[in-house]
């Protein structure tokens, strides 16, 4: 969506990108990286850099300290950095600020918007529409969440900018990626049904003791339906994880805001769904942070 933005409202331009995380073995936009003529952070934590030229986020978590927000307040170009937390996705808020500032429309893109809205915001009719498959949609988001390094972004986002969203989805190359994935998510609701115990209202899955293969986010409320939050404590490739979310097809109110519990422990994300990434040596302690979650959140 920025690309397009950038390109029809700037004018002819190559582009690079490079996925950020917060994990080991992720990175973050360190200074090195903003090495373009301009340079744009987009739906991750702001960057107070002279070399920052763009920045579009809506996490609750987008600034690490009081100087970054001071920084965002008064920058460089003030008509270049956007932040809004009330918005569910960082696409749409790109789309709109395009439209208001910029005069700039892009309706060949609607349906990227409309998905990455439900993606994002966890807008699925049901847990089990969240967790299904059949939809090829559905499968380029796990391609794109196991496969999304610098070198995928480099292929996906100029195909996502000029085809439409569900030829891009049921392409052979995203669909070859998808193959082995599919079984791997198989087994992993089987673990999670194994592993998890509901304590009160919340779910707590300890899947620490083999790497994990892949990940579904609402796995846990098909499963345990009953459940208003889960967390969910794994180890990837890149180091142990913690994934905290809101059931929202529980019927229960949402009573915590989910971004400022991992904000706490080094993590971020949103009022319903956060998250904290840790090095592999930290294992222990990853469990440890897990069940001072699952207590709070049980008290509520």
């Amino acid at each position: 969506m920025f690309s397009r933005l950038h390109r029809e409202v700037r004018g002819s331009a190559s582009y690079t990108y490079r996925a950020c995380g917060y994990g080991t073995g992720q990175s973050p936009p360190l200074e090195q990286l903003l090495a373009g003529d301009e340079n744009a952070i987009l739906d991750f934590r702001f960057a107070a850099s002279s070399r920052l030229t763009w920045y579009f986020d809506h996490h609750r978590t987008a600034f690490a300290t009081e100087a970054d927000r001071a920084r965002f307040l008064e920058p460089p170009q003030a008509d270049r950095y956007f932040f809004d937390p009330e918005y569910s996705s960082c696409t749409k808020l790109v789309r709109d600020v395009g439209r208001s500032q910029f005069d700039w429309h892009a309706p060949d893109l609607d349906d990227l918007v409309h998905w990455a809205d439900i993606i994002d915001a966890a807008r699925f009719e049901s847990a089990e529409d969240a967790i299904s498959r059949r939809d090829p949609i559905k499968r380029l988001v796990n391609v794109v969440e196991y496969y999304g390094d610098d070198a995928f972004l480099e292929r996906m986002v100029p195909e996502l900018t000029t085809r439409p969203l569900v030829e891009v989805a049921s392409s052979s190359f995203v669909e070859e990626r998808y193959r082995p994935l599919g079984k791997k998510y198989d087994r992993f609701v089987e673990r999670v049904r194994q592993k998890g115990e509901q304590r009160g209202r919340v779910v707590f899955v300890d899947l620490t003791e083999t790497v994990l293969e892949t990940v579904g986010k609402f796995v846990t409320y098909a499963l345990f339906p009953d459940s208003v939050y889960s967390v969910i404590v794994g180890v990837l490739r890149s180091g142990a994880k913690i994934s905290v979310g809101y059931n929202p097809w529980s019927g229960q109110p949402l009573d915590t805001d989910i971004s400022a519990i991992c904000a706490r422990h080094g993590g971020g994300g949103h009022p319903v769904v956060g998250g904290i990434s840790l090095r592999l040596t930290e294992v222990d302690r990853a469990r440890e942070i897990a069940l001072q979650i699952v207590r709070e959140l049980a008290d509520g």
